[in-house]
């Protein structure tokens, strides 16, 4: 199965981004539109494992404080368009300690250097910088083990496990 451990925007969250996506569709911007409910902030991508067992007693060991998460500006990597967040020390601490739980526990992830943002559109064309970017905030209270698989055609996350 194929992991990743992330936060989970809030219902508020998710209705202010998806907001900004009717906005990018009339403002003509193409490309795959991520659902609704796909909306959420990779923490660590952790790929193809046989067992989530080790991850979520890994995760077990990550003690999160409660921390606020502000959306900020857009922006792109390659043809792939996000919504950046303010970094703040809650998600600097969140970050560092799910990746150390996974490190102590040998479990591999991608190592990319963390640069906080929500996906929105991958494989878009079109000229967004005209739709302002969403403003929202909400309260992280958990953290959260995701699987992702492909059911009729459609990417779908599920949460298997939170802490």
């Amino acid at each position: 199965m194929r992991l990743f451990v992330a936060i989970t925007l809030s219902d508020e969250m998710k209705k202010t981004v998806t907001g900004t996506l009717h906005s990018l569709k009339k403002a003509g911007v193409k490309g795959s539109y991520v659902p609704s409910q796909n909306l959420h902030l990779t923490l660590a991508f952790i790929g193809e494992v046989k067992d989530s067992s080790a991850v979520k007693e890994a995760l077990q060991t990550v003690k999160l404080k409660p921390f606020r998460l502000s959306l900020s500006e857009m922006g792109t990597f390659g043809d792939l368009l996000w919504v950046g967040l303010k970094g703040n020390q809650g998600l600097s601490a969140a970050v560092k300690d799910v990746r150390g739980a996974l490190d102590a526990a040998g479990i591999d992830y991608d190592k990319k250097k963390f640069v906080p943002h929500i996906t929105i559109i991958r494989k878009m064309n079109g000229s967004w910088k005209s739709v302002p970017a969403p403003k929202g905030e909400m309260m992280v209270k958990k953290i959260s083990l995701m699987k992702s698989e492909v059911k009729d055609g459609k990417r779908v996350y599920t949460e298997i496990f939170y802490g």
